[in-house]
């Protein structure tokens, strides 16, 4: 049968069992850190908070892809850095190479200037003599049809002499001309007190070949670089002849002028280096430089492997490959991703050719200065080509490391919404756990006086 409890019992019963409950919710509260642990918590915070964790969630995911993405240009920029130094010995081979004399240079002596009769007539050296020469015999003047060498005049104690060309009677105008390769060098002055000297310094200004007089009172023509050097000296009789007038090229006109001038007057026996004979080198090769052709090379293949192993997780930038670093969670138009476009990079896309002894189309001849000079260009502007890409991938790398940080960032920021609207406050929820412990000792209490009023009766008996 059911038992009866007084009223006050059943009231501080009624009581305690709400205490207890209350008390059993704060402290799931404290245990799970939560005070929305589920939809009847809270329906709204706890389905947004849902959405926030997991979009959350999502963005963490992407980390890792752009994490693999930051070490895979990183892996690739860490590789132009090794192929630009390798360049840098590239460029180094390359000036071990030109800092040993060349020699095959064209090089041409004339014959002597000046005598040793003319040295103890001066007391100046055979050097001296022949550099202070003047190239005029200004004892004789004639019309350009009738014009010929007239006779050199030797030196006196007074007078350095001259190599007796004859002016022309409407003026007179020297011009020089040197080619090696492509490269031509035309000038032309007055021929007034013009000397030998003159002819040296307008040489050593051409930038393509030099001049000197030796201690034998020669004239030395040299080119600079490996090419067969091409050298003319000529006069017109016109004051107002200009370098073309007197040109190399042009020696045919030179003649038909009747001058009479050649470089014979320079000391050179004719053909030798006359009108558009060449002044060529000796076919000698240069040890030092042949050695230095297999480090240049194996420095190139260097370049190659070292461009096929900038790679990271199976994606190569430096190889052609291409790298996609997806941002967002989103897909289709709404996604947003960084694609980074790899090169082919090798020594041949640089432009560093491979290196030989020979005039070969598409190598360079280390016996050639003009190839070793070319070949200098092509090692700046391949350092020119790294440094760009170096900085497209910086640029790309810049932004990965930016919206990996702002990843982490929003990431975090969104798991703080969603902690905000589900978070239990631990320091009010312990406080409310002791109110309750408390309500609930003074209902016991409570109870237990309720029970000892019931139990008045049995003194009746």
């Amino acid at each position: 049968m059911a038992v009866s409890l007084s009223s006050g019992v059943r009231n501080n019963l009624a009581s305690l069992q709400s205490t207890q409950s209350q008390a059993l919710a704060i402290q799931n509260r404290l245990a799970t850190g939560k005070r929305v642990n589920s939809a009847i918590d809270n329906p709204v915070n706890y389905f947004t908070a849902a959405s926030l964790n997991d979009r959350s969630s999502q963005l963490t995911g992407l980390l890792d892809g752009i994490s693999n993405g930051i070490q895979t240009i990183q892996a690739a920029s860490k590789g132009i850095d090794g192929i630009t130094k390798l360049v840098g010995s590239l460029q180094s081979t390359i000036k071990q190479a030109q800092a040993d004399a060349a020699q095959n240079r064209p090089t041409k002596a004339g014959t002597a200037l000046a005598t040793q009769a003319e040295v103890v007539a001066t007391s100046k050296s055979l050097k001296d003599i022949a550099l202070d020469k003047s190239l005029l015999d200004t004892d004789t003047i004639v019309a350009p049809a009738t014009a010929t060498n007239g006779t050199a005049d030797a030196a006196t104690a007074t007078n350095s002499g001259d190599r007796g060309i004859v002016a022309g009677a409407t003026g007179t105008r020297f011009a020089i001309s040197l080619k090696s390769g492509s490269t031509t060098y035309t000038a032309s002055f007055d021929s007034t007190n013009v000397t030998i000297r003159d002819v040296v310094n307008e040489i050593n200004k051409s930038g393509v070949g030099t001049a000197f007089v030796d201690e034998k009172g020669q004239l030395n023509v040299k080119g600079n670089g490996s090419e067969a050097l091409e050298f003319g000296f000529g006069k017109a009789d016109a004051a107002s002849a200009s370098a073309a007038d007197v040109a190399l090229a042009d020696a045919a006109a030179i003649t038909a002028a009747g001058t009479g001038t050649s470089n014979a007057v320079l000391g050179f026996v004719p053909g030798d280096a006359v009108a558009a004979t060449a002044i060529k080198g000796q076919s000698v090769t240069s040890s030092v430089r042949s050695n230095l052709i297999d480090q240049f090379n194996d420095l190139r293949t260097k370049i190659d492997d070292l461009a096929k192993d900038s790679g990271f997780n199976g994606i190569n930038l430096l190889g052609g490959d291409r790298l996609s670093i997806t941002f967002n969670e989103k897909t289709g138009k709404n996604q947003t991703k960084l694609d980074v476009q790899g090169t082919q990079l090798n020594s041949d896309n640089l432009g560093i050719v491979k290196a030989g002894n020979a005039q070969v189309a598409g190598s360079t001849n280390f016996q050639n200065d003009a190839d070793l000079d070319a070949a200098t260009k092509s090692l700046t502007g391949a350092l020119t080509s790294l440094k760009s890409l170096a900085s497209t991938f910086g640029a790309n790398l810049s932004v990965a490391e930016t919206r990996q940080d702002f990843t982490k960032d929003m990431a975090s920021v969104l798991t703080t919404g969603a902690d905000n609207l589900t978070n239990a406050d631990v320091n009010a929820e312990a406080a409310s756990l002791l109110a309750l412990q408390t309500r609930q000792q003074l209902a016991q209490t409570a109870l237990s006086l309720a029970n000892q009023a019931d139990q008045g009766v049995l003194r009746l008996f």
